[in-house]
């Protein structure tokens, strides 16, 4: 009896800190941290025309993913009471009472202030205050918008954008036109890709008092016409890097190709207005960047 109640409780405690950890690690929002991290690995690549400086591009994939991360924790901490009022959030960890909010808060901070820290020294300022500047436009003008207005979606996709243009800083150390063009596709992009999420959602987003343009749109009309333009925004910034010389003919081929498999469920979306449809192309929109991303690297690796 004794053995079984000890090997239960070593078991218990075993999962808890399994559990533990997997909470920690939603704060940072993997999946917008990956989108992150990989964004940035095209800006770097598409602005290192020669040899690519191996440990210049460690330090900014690793400054700008804690800065990601930092900032994703931060954004549970200061939504933590709306997270509780929606089904599809209320079980995050600082809503359902798993990580303190004092412990979320001090989390982020870290993660940002060490990703910064990594980034000023080891790559270069610009950088650096580029991904403080993206924490900052994050927290404190797109979260709170998205109690005030629908434009909170448009002003969202600016600090999801510039990921992509510090990785073309980390490399160059300077601005330049091809990093304002992936800004473009990922700025094109994430319109797509949040309306379809909050189209499927849009019920739980009125009820925590959101205020999205599907929750005011309901049919969907609007939603699904503004999707039409920004993913015709996407690929005609997608092709830009050819007509500038930056990727080849080839690239440009398959860009056109991921693009117009990206608006063809758009357009069944426009035509049914259903959530499974909006659900297609939210699938679709996970798959592009890290799609595009690959053709960036061959494109790159064949040249």
């Amino acid at each position: 009896m004794r053995h079984h109640l000890h090997t239960t409780v070593t078991t218990a405690s075993l999962t808890s800190g399994t559990t533990s950890l997997k909470d920690w690690l939603t704060l940072t929002k993997p999946e917008i941290t990956f989108l992150v991290t990989i964004s940035a690995l095209a800006g770097f690549i598409m602005a290192s025309p020669g040899a690519i400086e191996g440990w210049t591009l460690l330090w900014a994939l690793v400054g700008i993913s804690m800065a990601s991360a930092g900032g994703c924790a931060l954004n549970h901490f200061l939504e933590r009471d709306l997270d509780g009022h929606m089904k599809r959030t209320a079980n995050r960890p600082i809503p359902s009472g798993r990580i303190s909010s004092r412990a979320a808060m001090w989390f982020g901070i870290v993660l940002v202030g060490a990703g910064v820290g990594i980034l000023c020294p080891l790559t270069n300022p610009l950088t650096g205050v580029l991904a403080a500047g993206t924490v900052l436009l994050y927290l404190f003008v797109y979260t709170p918008m998205k109690r005030l207005t629908p434009l909170n979606t448009l002003m969202g996709t600016i600090p999801g954008a510039l990921p992509a243009l510090g990785g073309w800083t980390a490399a160059s150390g300077a601005f330049g036109m091809g990093g304002w063009v992936l800004f473009g596709v990922l700025l094109c992009w994430q319109m797509p890709h949040f309306y379809s999420l909050a189209w499927m959602y849009r019920k739980d987003y009125a009820r925590a008092g959101y205020a999205m343009k599907t929750v005011t749109d309901t049919s969907g009309t609007s939603t699904a016409n503004q999707m039409i333009v920004w993913t015709v925004g996407m690929i005609l910034f997608s092709l830009a890097p050819v007509g500038l010389g930056l990727l080849g003919l080839w690239y440009g081929a398959a860009a056109l190709v991921l693009g117009l498999w990206f608006m063809r469920r758009v357009l069944r979306f426009h035509g049914s207005r259903s959530s499974e449809d909006a659900r297609r192309v939210l699938k679709v929109s996970v798959y592009y960047i890290p799609l595009l991303l690959a053709i960036i690297v061959l494109d790159r690796l064949l040249s």
